[in-house]
């Protein structure tokens, strides 16, 4: 079966493989020269084309050693990006003729690749097979070929949106972007978000990791959602929350999506699976505090540097601010 997961995967098996060494020096000597019929020269190229043949993505990665041939057969075929693409085949330096390797992952400021012939410090010029870290902004960054993917292609590439086999998911991604396999080649795949913009709609459900978000969904992860929501501020409940989405929950979510900046349809109400798992890290911990004799929600507000008004909305339980008892407990923002 062929794919970038399948491509990705092969590569990532080679991570830690090391050319020979011999005279007191690396010596080019490797299996993916070998494997090409060119055996002890520069083989960054060779080792992208041998986990190409390998996962089964021989026809949609060419075969090179020769850097710029590898650029040129990417732009013959219109699958030539500025953009990162997961699964895409990464090319550096002035033409693109300097480097090469696969990119598995990366975000606005920086792609994540693998990559043969290189070392530790990140040299054209190397002894193995390395994960890399390199800033996605770099001059030395030429630019990237898509693989016509089967399943689909992740890109950043805001030109390439709703592209017939394109899966776009902005600024960022990785390999657990990749979508399902089937056969993309008729028709566009346009990722979920770019969806709700499209049609304008809010009311969908979405699921992740097993649980159902959005309009006619319930369950005590509900009731959590809303809690996280309320601890960052964001809450618009006037009951609850509770285990039955409300519109509450949609305005909630969206004034959250707001608070990290999303906008459009980035920004509609209903979670995406990057937004609640960074709701979840930095407030899925309840912090409570266990009221005292004399105690008033006032005095807890301050003593606990939080203002009264977000201590009030993440209590919506407390029907009376002034008839808090010792021994009620009482949820900090």
């Amino acid at each position: 079966m062929s794919g970038a997961k399948e491509f990705i995967d092969v590569a990532r098996e080679e991570i830690g493989y090391q050319e020979g060494f011999s005279d007191g020096h690396w010596d080019n000597d490797n299996k993916f020269g070998r494997w090409y019929g060119m055996n002890e020269e520069a083989w960054c190229g060779m080792f992208v084309s041998w986990a190409a043949d390998r996962s089964g993505n021989g026809d949609i990665v060419p075969r090179y050693a020769w850097c710029p041939a590898g650029v040129e057969w990417f732009q013959e075929r219109d699958r030539w990006s500025a953009y990162p693409a997961i699964g895409g085949v990464v090319f550096f330096g002035p033409g693109g003729g300097s480097h090469t390797g696969i990119c598995i992952a990366y975000t606005d400021d920086e792609i994540t690749t693998i990559e043969g012939n290189t070392n530790d410090g990140g040299s054209a010029e190397g002894d193995g097979v390395y994960l890399k870290t390199r800033p996605r902004k770099s001059s030395y960054v030429y630019g990237y070929g898509v693989p016509d993917f089967p399943e689909g292609a992740v890109v950043a590439d805001p030109d390439w949106k709703g592209r017939p086999g394109v899966v776009h998911f902005g600024e960022q991604a990785d390999e657990s972007d990749i979508p399902a396999g089937g056969d993309t080649s008729s028709r566009p795949v346009v990722r979920e978000e770019d969806r709700k913009e499209e049609a304008g709609d809010s009311s969908r459900q979405v699921v992740i990791d097993g649980l159902a978000y959005g309009p006619g969904s319930s369950g005590e992860h509900i009731t959590r959602l809303g809690e996280m929501l309320v601890r960052a501020g964001c809450g618009a409940y006037k009951e609850g929350p509770g285990p039955e989405w409300t519109e509450a929950d949609t305005e909630s979510v969206r004034r959250y999506q707001e608070k990290l900046g999303d906008t459009g349809a980035d920004a509609d109400g209903i979670p995406g699976p990057k937004q609640l798992a960074r709701l979840t890290a930095e407030y899925g911990q309840t912090r409570t505090v266990t009221v005292r004799e004399g105690d008033t929600l006032s005095s807890i507000a301050a003593a606990n540097g939080v203002p009264l008004s977000e201590l009030t909305a993440a209590n919506p339980r407390i029907a009376d601010p002034d008839a808090i008892a010792p021994g009620d407990v009482v949820t900090l923002p």
